[in-house]
């Protein structure tokens, strides 16, 4: 959303002031990968942070962990803890022995949220993504912070945030109260 304001005083003009202002919410991207976590190049916390800013978004920051199960829970529980509307959480919903960021993402939810799943699965098989039909990723409310795991694929991401959007504004309404 962009305002602007001209401000008079005694009939001269004081300034012309441009915002970008939020309208959706602050929002934090925990990218789950061991290579990225170890210096690769991150190309999903970048992607994240575009499709979250076109929302209308602001992005706090994009936070790279390595697969292990107390990091994923600590970068949520950090992101909770400091007060954003959104966590999203890429990479990790899958079906080998490092995929856990679904079990330690319940760990951090006071509440599931199975709706928002079940439509990502089914946009993203509808996109022909394989990887999104296949995710174990799971939504939810972790204290008045909405908690969403996405595959961590470029078409996934794209797909689920599209499908995303409309969903997590109005659970971020209700949290705030706005909806109300």
């Amino acid at each position: 959303m962009r305002s602007s304001a001209n401000l008079s005083c005694v009939g001269a003009t004081v300034m012309t002031m441009d915002i970008d202002a939020p309208v959706a919410g602050r929002a934090l991207v925990v990218v789950v990968d061991d290579r990225t976590a170890h210096g690769g190049v991150d190309s999903l916390g970048p992607l994240v942070t575009e499709l979250l800013n076109e929302a209308g978004f602001l992005v706090d920051a994009s936070v790279t962990v390595q697969a292990e199960e107390v990091e994923i829970r600590n970068a949520l529980n950090t992101a909770v803890i400091g007060g954003v509307d959104l966590v999203i959480s890429v990479g990790g919903t899958g079906m080998s022995p490092r995929d856990i960021t679904p079990e330690a993402t319940t760990q951090v939810l006071d509440r599931e949220l199975p709706g928002i799943t079940e439509a990502l699965r089914a946009s993203g098989r509808v996109a022909g993504s394989l990887d999104a039909g296949l995710s174990r990723g799971v939504a939810g409310i972790s204290g008045s912070t909405l908690v969403v795991n996405l595959p961590g694929t470029r078409a996934s991401i794209r797909d689920g945030m599209a499908t995303l959007g409309p969903l997590a504004s109005k659970v971020i309404g209700e949290l705030s109260g706005l909806d109300e």
